[in-house]
């Protein structure tokens, strides 16, 4: 090689220094450019085979994360709840109650009543029942002055009578001055009175 080869090599390196250091910075720089987009072609050609392990990594994504929503969800509940019975149990009081049986139970002084002064002038209704039927709405159209109805009591039974709709006694009717009555001749028992409210 002559002097001028290496001259002319020489110039070029020069000049491939001063002005070509930019162009090899472009030039490395569009090479990773190109190198990038086909990563990315290589990635999207390549994810349809990958779609499937992706789906099914993105699906157990997909169920963590809502375990983690329904687990936060629930700390964030129970955090409401506790604070609102923190709220609620300064203002809540046991209650306590006296034992009355005792008082119920022991004797009292003569002529001494039983404080219930306040509800004895409550009004009740009292009704007593001969006997009760049931009738079609056309048999009840067809009755007329002077027709008789069928009770289900026989004669001889004792009539019902009753208080504000429940029953309390039987008796038999009796005439008092010119006006029906009732004879009371059975008392129902309080335990019988519960039994009926059933």
């Amino acid at each position: 090689m002559s002097n001028d080869t290496m001259d002319q090599d020489e110039l070029d390196r020069q000049l491939n220094a001063m002005s070509g250091g930019a162009e090899d910075d472009m030039l490395s720089s569009l090479g990773e450019d190109d190198k990038l987009a086909a990563e990315w072609e290589a990635a999207l050609a390549g994810g349809d085979a990958q779609s499937s392990s992706e789906k099914k990594g993105g699906q157990n994504d997909d169920k963590l994360a809502a375990e983690w929503a329904a687990a936060l969800a629930g700390d964030e509940q129970r955090a409401v709840e506790e604070e609102r019975e923190k709220k609620l149990v300064p203002q809540a009081l046991d209650a306590r109650f006296k034992d009355m049986t005792e008082a119920y139970k022991a004797p009292r002084p003569d002529g001494e009543r039983r404080e219930l002064d306040f509800i004895l002038d409550i009004p009740l209704d009292v009704s007593a029942e001969l006997g009760r039927t049931r009738l079609l709405i056309n048999e009840l159209l067809q009755l007329g002055q002077g027709s008789v109805v069928e009770l289900n009591k026989l004669a001889g039974e004792p009539l019902e009578v009753y208080v504000n709709g429940k029953l309390v006694a039987r008796g038999e009717a009796v005439v008092i001055n010119e006006k029906f009555g009732v004879r009371l001749t059975d008392i129902i028992s309080p335990i019988e009175r519960v039994k009926q409210l059933g």
